[in-house]
């Protein structure tokens, strides 16, 4: 009789939490690989748009989500005018060295303006994430087209992230650089336009950040 009960108590229990997962994962659209990560940091590695050019000092996109976040560290690993030969210089260091959760990848525009061969942008970026992900932390893809401009680029970042299981961020400056009101210059948003796309990336990550604390809190 005691075994029974038990075995309903567990029964009940398993299909409360798979219910739980469900509600707090805010019906997660794809599978991402290493969603169980042990790390503690949101690491927002990219250029001038991480970094928040165009902007006063400490508005820039990183500092505004880490005011949504809670008990989640966001590292802002930005360097304006960076290319991706460039920033796989710095990935050991200033990434996988860092304790990573989860890394946002927003690179590959000044690649596009210094003209580097398409194929090595993409190539960079495979091997980040590759690294990354062998770190076990969870990998967020920022889709860097313009509309027309740079569309190959948001096209093959979206077939990196199928391959590879990422997190996909996907027209992140949809309506703000052809804005005046929310961009700085041509290519920079002001700190208004900062803030929308924290908000933007928060909403796509926020998912898989829910899943992680529950698997975390599952394993205590």
């Amino acid at each position: 009789m005691l075994r029974n009960r038990a075995g309903i108590i567990i029964g009940v229990s398993a299909c409360l939490l798979s219910l739980l997962i469900f509600l707090l994962s805010g019906c997660v659209p794809k599978k991402i690989k290493n969603v169980e990560s042990k790390g503690k940091n949101i690491i927002c590695f990219g250029d001038s748009i991480t970094f928040g050019a165009g902007s006063e000092t400490g508005k820039n996109y990183p500092v505004f989500m880490s005011k949504m976040m809670l008990g989640v560290n966001v590292i802002n690993a930005g360097i304006d005018g960076e290319t991706t030969p460039e920033a796989l210089k710095r990935l050991q260091n200033d990434v996988l060295g860092r304790d990573p959760l989860l890394v946002i990848i927003e690179l590959g525009g000044n690649d596009f303006l210094h003209k580097i061969p398409f194929a090595e942008t993409i190539k960079n970026i495979e091997e980040m994430i590759r690294a990354i992900q062998a770190k076990g932390a969870m990998v967020a893809i920022v889709d860097i087209n313009v509309g027309l401009v740079m569309k190959e680029y948001g096209l093959e970042y979206r077939r990196l992230s199928d391959k590879y299981n990422t997190i996909f961020i996907a027209n992140l400056f949809h309506g703000i650089l052809t804005d005046l009101k929310l961009k700085s210059d041509f290519l920079h948003p002001n700190a208004r336009g900062y803030q929308i796309i924290a908000h933007r990336v928060y909403r796509a990550i926020l998912p898989y950040l829910n899943q992680n604390r529950i698997i975390k809190g599952l394993k205590r």
